[in-house]
């Protein structure tokens, strides 16, 4: 039923052309203040029998039934997005308004999946089975007919769209990006966990509250130091505990993402980076299959001393394609100091085209439904890491997001295309000059 219009209730109740029953006149008669009977005017017909029926039964409904709905002009935004906020749904219709006569519209009330092509599974059916690409966040509604089957507002993905995701042949890992803003509960990452299949990892970022050595404004600039700055109590209560018991097997890279340093913290790097591996000691093992990683924003934090500590306290680093960072082939150097032995998996974030910030690649990017500015050197290099990583053994977790290209499904289909061809270059021979596969003999202690 149309929800616009009033509801019967408010319709007029015209009757039939002479006189009603008596019955009805007396279910319809008024009285006065003093319960005297009044006459009703002679311009109301009386009703039929029938018709006085049904009003007293439409009388008898609550009166949340029969008052019509008015829409929710500005719904509150989502919780479940960190970048954009969520479109506004549609108010679904109430069922007491919708008539049992009228016809219903079928609609599966689950997220469909975007049918897969024949050279989509093709293609993932080539790349070898350590690699996991995946996209950081995934609820984008332009990515209708790519990843999801069906239009659906932004707050419908965010709580549902994940088992459609994870149906997607190539995405087989995402990054919750969520956590970075907020911490999550054991039931919010066990909702996701069991959205997703079995071979499914997750890259999950820590609350900045514990990654961020400043408090920040809300446009993001610096107003004092944080008092709770490596809290490893505050990092395994709030973060690393409810993770791995909501994720479980699933919990891929744990990912201390650490925001530009103030000055201070920069003219002294070994005192950061000594405090950094003393925050690591202090969190507890994880299980087969997960890791702790570090991603940062200050280029001059990476050095053989950075990477010492990382290499002794067991930790990997993230290679993060972001305008602050040095190229891939730069991280990929240190990459290689740090896999001398043991070696370990390969994590990595593409999360911004060069010269961009956020802002302004969203603008440019949105909806994110198909790729804009392609980069092609950074999926080169990127392509060439994996494949060594991959023929070597060891997993591969990379997540992209849809300011690198301008849609994150899309960029990794075209660099599993290019990881599937700098595998075979590999196996022949024909590999590039960059730094030796790690050993698979040399596994993580």
């Amino acid at each position: 039923m149309d929800q616009s219009r009033t509801s019967d209730v408010e319709e007029p109740l015209n009757g039939k052309d002479g006189s009603a029953d008596d019955a009805v006149h007396q279910a319809t008669q008024q009285f006065d203040l003093f319960g005297m009977p009044v006459e009703a005017a002679a311009e109301a017909p009386a009703m039929s029998a029938r018709e006085a029926d049904s009003a007293a039964s439409a009388a008898a409904q609550p009166e949340h039934k029969r008052t019509p709905k008015t829409a929710i002009s500005n719904p509150p935004a989502s919780l479940f997005e960190d970048d954009t906020p969520p479109d506004s749904p549609a108010p679904e219709p109430d069922c007491a308004l919708v008539s049992a006569d009228a016809p219903k519209k079928r609609r599966s009330r689950d997220v469909l999946a975007a049918p897969p092509s024949p050279e989509l599974l093709a293609l993932a059916a080539q790349l070898p089975p350590q690699i996991h690409l995946g996209t950081s966040t995934w609820s984008f509604p332009g990515w209708t007919g790519i990843v999801y089957g069906d239009d659906y507002s932004n707050s419908k993905l965010s709580r549902e769209g994940l088992n459609a995701y994870g149906a997607h042949p190539l995405l087989k890992t995402v990054s919750i990006d969520r956590s970075f803003y907020q911490a999550l509960t054991v039931t919010e990452y066990l909702r996701y966990a069991q959205q997703v299949p079995e071979h499914f990892r997750f890259i999950v970022k820590a609350p900045m509250t514990i990654t961020d050595a400043t408090v920040r404004a809300e446009r993001g600039e610096p107003v004092s130091l944080n008092p709770c700055f490596l809290n490893a109590q505050m990092a395994i209560d709030d973060f690393v505990t409810p993770c791995l018991e909501g994720l479980g097997a699933k919990a891929g890279a744990l990912v201390f993402q650490f925001s530009p340093l103030p000055d201070q913290m920069l003219a002294q790097p070994a005192v950061f980076i000594e405090r950094l591996g003393e925050f690591f000691d202090a969190l507890p093992g994880l299980p087969d299959g997960s890791c702790y990683a570090v991603e940062i924003r200050d280029a001059s934090l990476l050095t053989p001393r950075f990477i010492r500590m990382l290499k002794t306290a067991g930790v990997r680093y993230c290679v993060g394609i972001h305008a602050r960072m040095p190229d891939p082939l730069r991280q990929a150097a240190a990459l290689a100091l740090l896999d001398g032995e043991p070696a370990g998996p390969l994590i990595v974030r593409w999360s911004l085209h060069g010269g961009f910030r956020y802002e302004q690649a969203k603008a440019k990017y949105e909806p994110f439904n198909r790729l804009v500015d392609e980069d092609p050197a950074t999926r080169a290099s990127l392509a060439a890491l994996a494949a060594r990583y991959a023929l070597a053994g060891q997993p591969v977790v990379i997540a992209v997001n849809n300011k690198a290209e301008g849609s994150a499904p899309l960029s990794c289909v075209k660099l599993a295309e290019e990881i599937v061809e700098a595998c075979v270059r590999v196996t022949q021979g024909h590999g590039d000059n960059g730094d030796e596969a790690p050993s698979r003999a040399q596994e993580p202690q």
